[in-house]
């Protein structure tokens, strides 16, 4: 952080972060507009700000926390930042001039409708393309990062098409040139120079919002991280985001690079290196502000003394969050396609959530759509809320992209009219008082065991006085006692000596009463003995007639039961005869519709190979009527006849034909099939109806060349998505794939496979198992065919594999020589690198530079002459995004360098 004074837009000027409060109210208040009256807007985190500010109560320690009620309003700043030209633009744009003219001097930007028609807008700051990173700094992020030390909540955030420099702008380490660092590593700087380590704290959370899944950068296993909301604050936090507390600048540098090695990019038409997500990073500053003396009065001395020992401490908590929004694009100039179509779709749709609340808020709505997506459940203390935010938006100059520009404008443009209610966050440091109370504590507790020992030995001294007294009482007890017992014992023994008499007396009398009860128990128990062996034989056969009567009731159930079932197989077998002679029926019609309808496909493609009108009959009115021909020469009625029969026969019949035993049904159902999974509609239903198993079978039992070319591109197009690839791998397809192509001859069978083949190339789970199984010596095996279709199949499944191989190993999970070297693919990558075709060349360009980034693999490299194609491509490729990547690599690798130092080449 530089030690002078810097220049502020409102006039005034800080010599450091650690301002006064005064002058931290001033710079707060200066925010909203003073030319337009205030917007009362809605907040997104739906708390109402209430007027004027209320100091916090140095002796109020029984609320909890010193925080304020009400807060200072603080309009949302827009600065706009223009990309210069890239390499592609200045070519392709070279007759045309920008859409945008910038008036920094007057912070207005013009925007180019036409020749001769511009709209004029003005913003809070307008950068240039040659603004330095430090100016936007200083311009967009400086000023909230002094106000997250004073203890408020600051947002920056970027916001653009994508290709525009927003990742540039914020995240850029500076690693080769230290002016090219972002916000991110300036705001640390900022704060790591201003916070004591000693008595303060800064902790760091990194994450990502991907595909509406909430995951964190720092351990890549948390990825569905819960946001919780305060019902009373509103307040957002994450208590599931991994926290790190950051003591120097090094260590936050590893995390970030730790972090953006987990985050999701693509390649894509408009940028090599597209961000697929929202990254969010949160930095957490605790800051201890100097106590003040409790204001406690009381009449005991003792009590003031004790108050007046303690100082509670004053806790500032300040939060920045720095989002990196992904670039909104359009599918038709991006190229996405597959999962990163889809991927895109959840870009552009949280996008325009965002959009929404920020057009609620601009227009004072009574509703702020917050809950349409989990960006805006994040952002919604930055926009309405508490926190003082700044917005930095990227434009580009092109011409071509003059619409996503004009969105991209009238977003800032919404968004400046947003108003917060910024809130200090402060309280009592607690556990600062408790340490103090548990040494008070301690002290007491020490002075109260020697005052209880004092207290135990005058009672040990009492005692033992006690016993002694105790002691000469009950001698002179015991010698009362043993006198008193002698007197006693001897009137004992008189009484007893008469009892023993009538004792006598009484037992000659029982005598004579015994024998006669002895002679009556005698008769009384062998009658008891009757009467129990009766009862047993009368109980035993009552049990047996129950049950002889339930088996009777039981066999005469079962004969009942019996006839009814026998009644009930006899309709069945019945209704079973009738159905599957009307089965049999309706497939013998199936068979004579799909050979009409097959034998109509194939008229209208070889018409159309032949490049003449040719008139297409229509579909299938119903399942038993006859198809009716009809003139007209658009390929859409074929495919409106394959959606008919889908529609009206099913699919699992058009399946069932798969399995026919006439060759010509199968190859015209297989066709229909292939037509089907054409559409992306239709290819989770094919698959969850048992096609693909059904496509695999046939392409395995089946020895017919057309069948084996359109059914490799049925699994081709099924193939495109992920979970679809999982199952073709579990299943053996890359084996029965390999087979095919290495008995295939026709060309366009080749190209068939080898697709299906790439798309499996593009999976980063499968990469072991496809190899394991033949897949890359099956794509090389199909390069003797030398027609150009082949191998531009083969060259994208290369590039696929070589590129999923490479962020393994940035992500750690592989290490070791690439599997594509390994199997030999490397002399055949060098010689077709500077192929004619550009299909070709250009995948297989981008296949070198992914396997280069390994460095494990540069030796290979350098030995089997890929180096020098890796410096003919970081100067001669067409494409700039190709060229920087191949530059970056050659200048990361230390065995790169050193064989261009040792060739004394300079590089």
């Amino acid at each position: 952080m530089a030690s002078g004074g810097t220049n502020y837009r409102n006039g005034t000027q800080r010599n450091s972060l650690k301002g006064t409060t005064t002058a931290t109210d001033r710079q707060l208040s200066m925010n909203s507009n003073p030319s337009k009256a205030a917007l009362k807007n809605k907040s997104l985190s739906s708390v109402g700000a209430s007027s004027g500010l209320r100091k916090s109560s140095p002796g109020s320690l029984g609320g909890g926390t010193a925080k304020d009620d009400a807060g200072v309003p603080g309009r949302v700043r827009v600065a706009v930042r223009l990309r210069p030209r890239n390499a592609e633009e200045s070519v392709a744009d070279a007759d045309f001039a920008d859409c945008v003219e910038l008036q920094p001097e007057f912070k207005r930007l013009k925007l180019r409708k036409n020749n001769w028609d511009t709209d004029t807008y003005e913003f809070d700051d307008v950068l240039t393309e040659s603004a330095s990173q430090k100016r936007v700094y200083e311009v967009v992020a400086k000023p909230v990062v002094e106000s997250v030390l004073d203890g408020y909540n600051g947002t920056v955030m970027a916001y653009g098409q994508t290709g525009t420099g927003k990742t540039y702008t914020l995240g850029r380490l500076g690693e080769e040139d230290t002016a090219d660092r972002g916000i991110i590593v300036r705001a640390m700087e900022d704060i790591l120079a201003d916070v004591s380590l000693e008595s303060d704290s800064v902790s760091v959370s990194y994450l990502q919002l991907y595909m509406e899944s909430l995951q964190d950068l720092l351990d890549p296993t948390n990825d569905n991280i819960s946001i919780v909301e305060d019902p009373k604050s509103g307040d957002v936090s994450l208590p599931g985001a991994t926290l790190v507390e950051i003591r120097d600048q090094q260590s936050f540098l590893e995390l970030l690079q730790l972090g953006e090695a987990h985050r999701y990019a693509a390649n894509t038409r408009l940028n090599t290196e597209s961000s697929r997500s929202h990254a969010l990073l949160m930095v957490h500053v605790k800051r201890s502000v100097k106590g003040r003396e409790l204001a406690h009065s009381s009449q005991n001395g003792n009590s003031t003394n004790m108050a007046k020992s303690f100082r509670p401490t004053l806790v500032r908590k300040g939060k920045l969050v720095v989002v990196d929004l992904a670039g909104s694009e359009r599918i038709d100039k991006s190229g996405s396609e597959g999962h990163t179509l889809e991927e895109a779709k959840s870009i552009n749709l949280s996008l325009s959530a965002l959009g929404k609340c920020i057009n609620a808020l601009a227009e004072n709505s009574a509703h702020v759509p917050v809950r349409d997506s989990k960006l805006t459940r994040l952002l919604r203390d930055s926009f309405g809320g508490t926190a003082r935010t700044s917005l930095v938006i990227t434009i580009g100059p092109s011409p071509r992209h003059r619409g996503e520009t004009t969105s991209t404008i009238m977003f800032g443009q919404r968004a400046m009219k947003v108003e917060n209610m910024l809130k200090l966050k402060e309280e009592f440091d607690y556990k600062s008082l408790a340490r103090k109370l548990d040494i008070q504590l301690d002290k007491l507790i020490m002075e109260h065991e020697r005052k209880q020992k004092a207290f135990e030995e005058e009672i040990e001294r009492i005692t033992t006085d006690t016993q002694n007294q105790i002691s000469e009482a009950e001698r002179n007890y015991a010698d009362a006692m043993e006198k008193e017992r002698l007197k006693y014992q001897k009137d004992y023994m008189e009484s007893i000596k008469k009892l023993e008499e009538k004792w006598m007396m009484n037992q000659l009398k029982l005598g004579e009463r015994k024998d006669q009860m002895a002679s009556t128990a005698e008769e009384v128990a062998e009658l008891k003995k009757l009467l129990s062996k009766e009862t047993s034989l009368r109980k035993a056969t009552e049990e047996e007639v129950n049950n002889l009567k339930s088996q009777l009731a039981q066999l005469k159930m079962s004969e009942a039961s019996a006839n009814s079932e026998i009644l009930k197989l006899r309709k069945m077998l019945e209704d079973e005869a009738y159905r599957k002679e009307k089965l049999e029926g309706e497939i013998s019609m199936l068979q004579t519709q799909l050979l009409q309808l097959s034998f109509e496909a194939d008229e209208t493609r070889r018409r159309l190979d032949r490049g003449g009108p040719g008139k297409v009959p229509g579909g299938l009115d119903s399942l038993i009527s006859q198809v009716r021909p009809q003139v007209n020469d658009s390929v859409s009625e074929e495919k409106a006849s394959i959606a008919n029969l889908f529609e009206q026969v099913g699919l699992q019949k058009i399946l069932s034909l798969l399995e026919a035993e006439d060759a010509d049904v199968r190859i015209h159902a297989v066709k229909v099939v292939a037509n089907l999974a054409a559409e992306e509609s239709n290819q989770q239903k094919i698959v969850e109806a048992g096609g693909l198993t059904s496509l695999l079978l046939l392409l395995g039992s089946s020895e017919d060349e057309t069948i084996h070319r359109v059914a490799a591109g049925a699994i081709a197009n099924l193939a495109m998505n992920e979970t679809n690839q999982e199952l073709i791998m579990s299943e053996g397809g890359i084996r029965l794939l390999s087979i095919t192509a290495a008995n295939a001859e026709d060309p366009q069978t080749l190209r068939m496979v080898a697709g299906a083949i790439a798309n499996l190339c593009g999976n980063d789970k499968l990469q072991n198992k496809l190899r394991g199984e033949g897949g890359i010596k099956a794509l090389l095996g199909m390069v003797k065919c030398g027609h150009p279709d082949v191998l531009a199949q083969v060259a994208r499944g290369i590039a696929n594999f070589a590129k999923c191989e490479s962020r393994a190993s940035a992500q750690g999970s592989k290490t070791g020589r690439s599997l594509l070297i390994e199997d030999g693919a490397l002399p055949w990558i060098v010689q077709n690198a500077s192929n004619d075709a550009s299909p070709i060349r250009r995948h297989i360009e981008l296949a070198v530079c992914h396997l280069a980034q390994h460095e494990v693999n540069a030796r290979d490299m350098i030995t089997g002459g890929a180096l020098w194609e890796l410096v003919r491509i970081s100067q001669d490729c067409s494409r700039e995004d190709i060229r920087t990547l191949a530059h970056r690599t050659l200048t990361s690798s230390p065995t790169f360098l050193a064989e261009l130092r040792r060739l004394r080449i300079d590089y």
